[in-house]
């Protein structure tokens, strides 16, 4: 027996609302989340047309061999940054004219496994046997209206097609969980002399998948509580008079610590290294995680929270290194630090749903910016009143250094006088090639979490 995919009633609506106008077939994603027992749709967006290929997809006898798979699976990386703890790209849809109805099928499994390969390069976290390996394709006729539901298991690369149920639902999401926490971070990276061929991005990410470790190894507190993981998440919550526990516009407050003490069994080393330079991340992001609210558990939960945590760091660290690239940042010609303003997130609802997507905004960004990348992303309109921006820019000073490495903890002179509630800074030090160094502040909201350097 396939899987089964409930999905949001309003889902049905925007796939039914799409006008090919002429062109041979659109294609687009589908955003949920996995359990166990069935799969959550909740979003569907189409994929925003190529300016070039414009004119090729209008013509009727146009084959799915136009289909672009790398500038679709760029647009799953960029709306895969868009999405809290316990959302993901579950699969693509694709609306076609009657004369492509058979024409779809291998140019779909093509895409699917395209995109969830380079979605998982980008992640500092691997997904456990335990959880579900298949993706969904939605094949629509425009013509006919039939609709043809299958899915691939990604982690087998000579998987073949399976049937699938597709179930809409009404109000789906109206009563999903929410879990929130604000992450305090310091993280160092040195640069071996070893590693200087290596991007500064490369570099980086090796550095943050040593620090994904401890946030997988943390112990995590839910209302102040540590939760067996196999409990019901909502265990304890009151019951409203018709026996059904009382769910709606819940949100759950998440501390999360770190190990202080290894285990008297376990031994450490010290490795000594000759760096030509170091890369520091201190400060505190603002972190989310949404879960259906059927009977969720509390590892799926913690989950959710963890994989929030890493994906922030990793994505406002990536979107960084693309500005930095795309305005050619001219290079330091003595050692130096600098400071530049790191993305912070902004959050938006979707409509009828507890369910809040997100974005990240550079300080000279305007929200009617925000407000179009959002429509081009997603496809959904938006109301500039609705951007929710979680946390705050201060300012940070720039300022050099000959050749020392000096420590964050010493730059707390040279910040700006007026009151910073908290501030992240990505600060790199390099005595040769590129300098980057970069802070932006955010708003702590008073949840915890203790980092503590080897």
């Amino acid at each position: 027996m396939g899987r089964t995919y409930i999905v949001e009633e309003t889902v049905g609506q925007y796939l039914s609302n799409i006008n090919l106008q002429g062109k041979a077939f659109v294609s687009g994603l589908l955003i949920g989340q996995c359990s166990s027992q069935k799969d959550y749709v909740i979003l569907a967006t189409r994929t925003p047309p190529k300016e070039e290929l414009n004119e090729n997809l209008k013509h009727p006898k146009a084959k799915l061999d136009n289909l672009d798979e790398e500038w679709a699976t760029e647009h799953a990386n960029q709306v895969s940054r868009m999405l809290p703890g316990g959302l993901l790209v579950l699969g693509v849809f694709i609306i076609t004219t009657l004369e492509l109805a058979n024409d779809f099928q291998n140019a779909l499994r093509r895409l699917i496994f395209a995109m969830e390969k380079s979605m998982n390069r980008k992640r500092l976290w691997n997904f456990t046997e335990e959880e579900v390996s298949e993706r969904v394709t939605l094949h629509i006729c425009s013509s006919t209206k039939k609709i043809f539901c299958r899915t691939y298991d990604v982690h087998d690369p000579k998987s073949s097609a399976k049937p699938a149920d597709w179930k809409y639902q009404n109000g789906l999401s109206t009563s999903w969980l929410s879990l929130e926490c604000t992450v305090h971070i310091n993280i160092h990276i040195p640069l071996s002399t070893t590693s200087v061929s290596y991007t500064l991005e490369k570099n980086t990410k090796n550095g943050l998948t040593r620090w994904a470790k401890q946030i997988e190894n943390s112990v995590y507190l839910i209302n102040g509580q540590v939760k067996d993981e196999d409990c019901d998440l909502l265990e304890g919550q009151k019951k409203s008079s018709r026996g059904n526990t009382q769910t709606t516009s819940h949100c759950f407050d998440v501390r999360v610590l770190t190990q202080l003490l290894l285990n008297s069994d376990h031994r450490s080393t010290a490795t000594v290294q000759i760096c030509s330079g170091s890369v520091n991340l201190k400060g505190a992001v603002k972190c989310r995680a949404y879960i259906h609210s059927h009977k969720p558990k509390v590892k799926d939960a913690v989950q959710a929270m963890k994989r929030d945590i890493l994906n922030t760091v990793a994505d406002r660290c990536e979107i960084l290194f693309e500005d930095l690239l795309l305005n050619e940042i001219p290079e330091k010609k003595d050692s130096e630090k600098e400071f530049h303003i790191l993305p912070h997130r902004v959050f938006v609802p979707i409509p009828g749903s507890t369910v809040m997507l997100c974005d990240y905004k550079f300080g000279d960004e305007s929200a009617e910016e925000i407000r179009d990348h959002f429509i081009e992303m997603l496809d959904h309109m938006i109301q500039i009143e609705d951007l929710e921006i979680a946390e705050e820019i201060n300012t940070a000073c720039m300022s050099s250094s000959v050749n020392s490495e000096a420590s964050l903890d010493n730059t707390d002179d040279e910040q700006p006088k007026q009151p910073i509630k908290a501030t992240i800074v990505l600060k790199i030090q390099q005595n040769i090639g590129v300098i980057a160094a970069f802070a932006v502040t955010v708003l702590a909201v008073g949840i915890s979490f203790h980092y503590f350097t080897d």
